[in-house]
């Protein structure tokens, strides 16, 4: 017996085949999404880390620029320590410097040189006096600039021929006018003892006495 099937198949597995497609775009779209959610949550949990590092990173900077800025705060506190500290020895040197002076101009003035004045302005001395002759005065000159430990520069302004007295007891001499310079303790890279570190005020003050 012939057995004829009726209904319409052909549309039965079009409709399958259709049901199928669209459960494959479906399942496709659901997989896209997942992918593409995970992706995102990668990227956005990379990026939350990076930006908590460079947060990090930033604090550390500010922390630095704060120890920076201390560390030029401290250098300019121990400049101006340094400085304070500089003038009180100076200060301390300059006390006696009236005394030193005398004594060494006294050892460094030739005989036949009679200083008339002498004025100090701060490390500089205005020398007024009289020679017997200007070969006085050079040697005035030579003892200040390489003989005297404590007195440098000497600096001749003037020198000229002149008389001292009147009449018969009048001579002629050289009289001239010169400034020196008076050498700090910082100033002074060997003491005149020759012992590294000692101070000139100590050694001028041991010679005067």
């Amino acid at each position: 017996m012939i057995h004829i099937n009726l209904l319409p198949h052909r549309e039965a597995k079009r409709k399958q085949k259709k049901s199928a497609f669209y459960a494959l775009l479906v399942l496709g779209a659901l997989i896209g999404a997942a992918v593409v959610l995970a992706v995102g949550g990668y990227n956005a949990r990379a990026i939350s880390i990076q930006e908590q590092r460079n947060k990090v990173i930033k604090d550390a900077i500010v922390v630095l620029d704060k120890k920076i800025a201390e560390i030029a705060t401290l250098k300019q506190e121990i400049e101006a320590l340094k400085a304070r500290q500089q003038a009180v020895e100076d200060l301390q040197g300059d006390r006696n410097q009236p005394v030193y002076l005398l004594d060494e101009l006294v050892k460094q003035t030739p005989s036949g040189v009679y200083l008339k004045s002498f004025k100090q302005e701060g490390q500089k001395v205005t020398l007024l006096g009289y020679a017997q002759s200007q070969e006085r005065v050079s040697e005035l000159l030579r003892n200040v600039a390489g003989v005297s430990p404590w007195l440098e520069k000497p600096d001749l302004i003037e020198v000229k021929s002149t008389g001292l007295g009147q009449g018969k007891t009048a001579k002629k001499v050289v009289e001239f006018n010169m400034i020196v310079s008076i050498k700090r303790p910082r100033d002074k890279d060997q003491p005149a003892d020759g012992k590294p570190g000692a101070k000139p005020g100590a050694a001028m003050a041991a010679a005067s006495n």
